[in-house]
């Protein structure tokens, strides 16, 4: 399944835009700007589905280092700050990944 079917391209176009150089890389505004966090809770266990791209039922630190990725192929890759800044805002139980109701909060923060 592709973003698609969730989000509208120039929203999703806007939204790496605002994030292409290292670095710069903020969860809220990205969600903001592509759209996410104005969507149902439905909507937001789509997108979940598509980040998960292992199916494990969360989202791991290497799933979040690709996040943009899923978004678009040929995005930059976050690096390591921006990757560990985004596990900890979303990961509230301490596991190390970040689960499907972790992420519709971190999408509505």
């Amino acid at each position: 399944m592709a973003f698609s079917s969730v989000l509208a391209d120039a929203d999703i176009a806007k939204a790496l835009d605002g994030c292409k150089d290292a670095g710069t890389f903020d969860h809220k505004k990205f969600f903001h700007a592509c759209g996410l966090s104005g969507k149902s809770s439905d909507d937001v266990k789509k997108a979940f589905g598509i980040i998960d791209q292992d199916k494990s039922g969360f989202i791991e630190e290497e799933e979040l280092k690709l996040f943009l990725q899923t978004f678009k192929a040929g995005a930059r890759a976050l690096n390591d700050a921006e990757t560990k800044a985004f596990l900890k805002a979303g990961d509230t139980d301490g596991d190390g990944k970040i689960g499907a109701d972790e992420f519709a909060a971190l999408v509505k923060k």
